[in-house]
């Protein structure tokens, strides 16, 4: 497994009320989730970023608006219609 290193100012985490842990730990998922909700990785993939099994990913994406699957309602309402 490769290593990702990322600097950032030692204020961040205080400025967002965080400890360091929390912030990197909310970095590596805001990473894994728009590399997700960009179709560049699929579910499985970007869980394993983060350290979650796939199920537990895909329940956070609520907390990002971002939705599980890449359909919207208009493409479902379709595909209702043609079923």
């Amino acid at each position: 497994m490769q290593t990702l290193t990322l600097n950032y100012s030692e204020r961040i985490p205080d400025i967002l009320h965080e400890t360091r842990k929390q912030f990197e730990k909310e970095a590596k998922m805001a990473m894994a989730v728009k590399l997700y909700e960009n179709n560049r990785l699929p579910s499985g993939i970007a869980s394993q970023l983060v350290g979650l099994d796939r199920i537990s990913f895909l329940l956070q994406l609520a907390n990002y608006n971002v939705p599980i699957t890449g359909i919207n309602s208009d493409d479902l309402n379709q595909d209702i219609e043609n079923a």
